[in-house]
């Protein structure tokens, strides 16, 4: 697989998304482990997850935890697998996911990530999304304070705009490495954060990158230039839409989420599908 850089780490160059694990309608947990094993053997090095991948606050870290225990159990060697994980959000229970930035509460959901990871040090931690009560800065500055600390290696942030890169990335004094935005072909409002973050020379990483739980079939229906092409390579359009993010940016590293190992090694074999030129422009184009 090819691989892509974040931060002073290769990483394969599709990852996995463990959210449709922990949440509403997930697997069991057996195979929710198989699901994380088959992306390791199909070669994927990432794996992102967030401490509020749960049902409710009574299981908050479920994510974490999952992934903890799947590399584990995990015959093979996984010293080279980066867990990205995320803190700031909530999951009150009630199906809606609340914020909090105060950097009190992110320091300390950074020290329950570092227990539900079973780790002294988290690879890649990011802050979940903006919290409109609390200053960005002063949110971000508690991801500068967990790395003078050595508690994360790497500092990313997630669902931000062009200037909230800027100013995270002045606030950790240069030390963003990674921004995780949605962004699918229904999807396309962060094409400007991505193509800031290839600028800088950050990752990229986009979350529901197929559009999101149970709407990869969509590309099919809304999305027909994915379709044609996929059936000129043989492939999937889903296969396609994960090849299409590769060729947008060489620190684009998109996630998606499975919960059958089968779809998790369809979505790696992604990486190894080249496409065109002209092929890249209709799928832009449509």
């Amino acid at each position: 697989m090819r691989t892509r850089q974040i931060g002073d780490r290769q990483v394969s160059a599709i990852g996995l998304g463990e959210m449709p694990l922990s949440i509403e309608g997930r697997p069991d947990e057996e195979r929710a482990l198989r699901t994380i094993h088959a992306s390791l053997d199909a070669g994927v090095t990432i794996i992102d997850t967030a401490d509020a991948y749960c049902l409710d606050t009574a299981e908050h870290g479920h994510g974490e935890r999952l992934v903890a225990k799947a590399l584990a159990a995990y015959g093979g060697d996984t010293s080279d697998v980066l867990v990205a994980t995320k803190g700031g959000h909530l999951r009150p229970g009630d199906g809606s996911w609340r914020v909090n930035g105060r950097p009190e509460y992110v320091k300390g959901a950074c020290e329950a990530s570092l227990k539900a990871l079973g780790v002294e040090a988290i690879g890649l931690y990011q802050y979940h999304r903006p919290d409109p009560k609390v200053p960005y800065a002063e949110s971000v500055g508690a991801l500068a304070e967990l790395l003078d600390e050595g508690k994360i290696l790497m500092a990313g942030i997630s669902n931000a705009t062009v200037s909230q890169i800027d100013e995270a990335n002045r606030v950790l004094s240069g030390r963003l490495v990674s921004v995780q935005n949605e962004f699918s072909p229904r999807f396309r409002t962060s094409e400007g954060e991505l193509a800031h973050c290839e600028a800088l020379g950050i990752a990229f990483i986009p979350w529901s990158p197929l559009g999101g739980i149970g709407n990869a079939e969509t590309l099919v229906h809304e999305h027909p230039a994915f379709a044609e092409i996929a059936g000129d390579h043989g492939v999937t359009p889903q296969q396609v839409c994960l090849a299409w993010m590769l060729a947008k940016g060489d620190r684009v590293i998109p996630i998606p989420g499975s919960s059958r190992p089968e779809t998790a090694v369809a979505s790696a074999r992604a990486a190894d599908i080249e496409l065109t030129a002209d092929e890249v422009a209709r799928l832009d184009a449509g």
